[in-house]
């Protein structure tokens, strides 16, 4: 871990992309249905749009999305998103991007090309880019995410994360954020408390 600036460790798909918006006109037409007749709000595995009963189920989806539809590339930002990162990261914060893109075989290539290339064009801050499932493993001082499985790893190892707020989490306790200049007015504090965690601090 970067020992001389606070890092921030920052979930793509549901924080910074708005990935169930993006996904769904693609899944709509993967299962030959109409767009009206999938729910906006969803749980994990998507079992509201009868994903896990077509051919192939959500990874099958989900290769088509990225490697036929250009998914990662095609996303819109949450709003705020962009512009809260680069307000942090002029206040001296190390954003560490942590996502679990690759977890279906043989098409990496497009996941990580698509990923930089949005980062990019929408003008996203990063230091880092860790694209692995295991977010405990990538050392940050405080992380950003919405997966309730992740947010409990996280918690269970007594790391510090906000939650970022959506229909996917709304059972999971823990410090929310529930837009992103809320997450900036976290962020800051922790950081502050930070500061004064650090040896030599004269609690300022």
């Amino acid at each position: 871990m970067d020992e001389t600036k606070f890092v921030l460790g920052v979930d793509l798909d549901g924080v910074c992309a708005d990935f169930y918006a993006g996904l769904r006109p693609i899944a709509a037409e993967w299962l030959g249905r109409e767009l009206e007749h999938l729910p906006e709000e969803v749980s994990y595995g998507l079992p509201e749009w009868g994903v896990r009963q077509a051919p192939g189920g959500y990874e099958a989806l989900h290769k088509f999305a990225v490697t036929q539809r250009d998914l990662f590339r095609k996303l819109k930002p949450l709003p705020g998103a962009a512009q809260t990162l680069r307000a942090l990261s002029k206040r001296d914060v190390r954003i560490r991007i942590i996502t679990h893109r690759l977890f279906i075989k043989y098409f990496h290539q497009k996941a990580v090309a698509q990923t930089i290339e949005w980062l990019d064009y929408w003008d996203f801050p990063y230091w880092d880019l860790c694209l692995m499932a295991d977010k405990t493993a990538v050392g940050a001082d405080l992380y950003i995410e919405d997966s309730p499985d992740n947010v409990r790893a996280l918690t269970t190892q007594g790391l510090r994360v906000i939650v970022f707020d959506n229909f996917t989490n709304r059972h999971i306790e823990g410090v929310r954020a529930t837009s992103w200049p809320h997450v900036e007015e976290l962020v800051l504090k922790e950081m502050d408390e930070w500061k004064r965690r650090r040896p030599g601090s004269r609690g300022r």
